[in-house]
């Protein structure tokens, strides 16, 4: 079988790491697959949201050890630049929501890439690990950008260098994800997240997103002035157009994604 699945159900694009018996370890094919997956995601107009999870008792255990064992650095360089990077940089990119589903381990590069989504939830009994450090390699897929910003510099320094094992409950306290779900009914509350999402006002989530995106590297006034474009952009949207007119007529809006 694949090692991503795809499927769309409604207007919510569900898209599985499917590689069970290595615990979802990325190797080059699969983060080859999930990058076309993701394309075609972007260009669909009838998906208004990404709903990205694992099969089996890990979301990912990071790179595939395999693949890379016994061979000299620039196997490293090759898969950030052509696998690693470009993928988390679709991520941040797509202009639609993002929901990751981490329905158990969620290690290395696959703690990462989850962090990079837009709304991250957790079954309660899984768990993330940095575990770089205990193989003489520093967190990529974007862990020094994201984790420093989502716990702080110190929290992400110390678990970055002790390589500790935080679990989803853990992780929601520190602000590190969005939610945890009791195992039973993970897989029902959080695809309840990507339907919500999938029926709200989808540019205006992607100029959201947007703003966050460069907010990171924006001063105050820099951010300002984003903030001023992209909610012009804004309100010329269909969708803002329909959420005033369902306010003022005191109904629910119906938004279509324009």
């Amino acid at each position: 079988m694949s090692s991503v699945l795809f499927e769309i159900k409604n207007n919510i694009a569900v898209i599985t790491l499917n590689h069970p018996e290595k615990f979802n370890a990325f190797t080059r094919e699969m983060i080859l697959l999930l990058q076309k997956t993701l394309d075609d995601c972007s260009s669909d107009k009838n998906i208004r949201c990404v709903y990205l999870t694992g099969n089996g008792k890990a979301f990912s255990a990071g790179q595939d050890l395999s693949e890379v064992a016994h061979k000299d650095a620039n196997v490293f360089k090759e898969m950030l630049s052509d696998y690693y990077n470009p993928l988390v940089t679709r991520i941040r990119n797509m202009e639609k929501p993002v929901v990751c589903a981490v329905n158990g381990v969620a290690a290395g590069a696959g703690a990462n890439i989850a962090l990079s989504c837009d709304v991250v939830v957790a079954k309660v009994s899984s768990s993330f690990i940095q575990a770089f450090s205990k193989i003489g390699l520093i967190p990529d897929s974007g862990g020094t950008f994201f984790l420093p910003r989502l716990i702080g510099f110190q929290k992400a320094s110390a678990i970055m260098m002790l390589g500790d094992k935080i679990s989803a409950t853990e992780a929601e306290r520190m602000g590190m994800i969005y939610k945890v779900f009791s195992d039973e009914n993970f897989s029902e509350e959080s695809m309840k997240i990507a339907i919500v999402l999938s029926k709200m006002p989808t540019k205006g989530l992607a100029y959201t997103k947007q703003a966050l995106n460069q907010s990171a590297g924006n001063s105050l006034e820099e951010q300002l002035r984003a903030e001023d474009n992209l909610q012009f952009a804004a309100a010329q949207t269909k969708d803002y157009a329909e959420g005033v007119k369902a306010f003022l007529e005191k109904r629910q809006a119906e938004f279509k994604g324009e």
